[in-house]
């Protein structure tokens, strides 16, 4: 296994450690005994997790170490410590938290794209997946957010809706794009 893999596989391994921290201060706010550390904790799994997946990139590319394994694990690291931050920000609430409405979604959009590679691969045999500058926008405001909350900065959640309105026009394009495809595959088919 490579040292980028063990990276990797550490940036998942702190994903279980931030939930921890964050269900244990969020349980602590609502009985009115707040745990700062434990907050801090949370930022400190989130911060390091988020990190790492640039490290793990940079070393795999510097040290010729891509792997198979690792056009697995790594988008599985993204996303469930994206996914799994949302969720628990917004069913654990702090004093500053996520809505319900985002996670929501969030897992909706992520559950179409994949519904629709499904579909691609199904009828046409090929999936290319590329994100989009919408996707690759809506991915960094859904990580603001997360800071936003952590960071518990009170008031206007601008930074929750930006990143609300790029997942919906991500998720959007994202299915334009499908649509186009297995339109493109189905003309093709009628040319043989």
């Amino acid at each position: 296994m490579t040292f980028a893999n063990q990276i990797t596989l550490a940036r998942i391994s702190l994903i279980p450690v931030f939930v921890v921290f964050a269900v244990y201060y969020a349980d602590g706010v609502q009985n009115g005994n707040e745990v700062t550390w434990l907050r801090w904790g949370a930022v400190g799994a989130f911060v390091i997790a988020a990190a790492s997946d640039a490290l793990d990139g940079w070393v795999a590319r510097r040290f010729n170490q891509r792997s198979a394994l690792g056009v697995v694990l790594d988008p599985i690291a993204d996303k469930g410590l994206l996914l799994t931050a949302i969720i628990t920000l917004s069913l654990f609430p702090w004093k500053v938290a996520l809505p319900l409405w985002f996670p929501v979604l969030v897992v909706a959009r992520d559950i179409v794209i994949l519904t629709g590679c499904g579909l691609l691969k199904f009828f046409t045999g090929n999936v290319e997946v590329r994100p989009s500058l919408l996707g690759k926008v809506a991915t960094a405001l859904q990580m603001a957010a997360v800071a936003w909350v952590l960071l518990q900065i009170p008031r206007e959640q601008w930074v929750v809706w930006m990143a609300g309105i790029f997942t919906l026009a991500s998720g959007i394009g994202y299915v334009w794009r499908g649509m186009e495809a297995l339109g493109g595959a189905g003309r093709a088919a009628g040319d043989v």
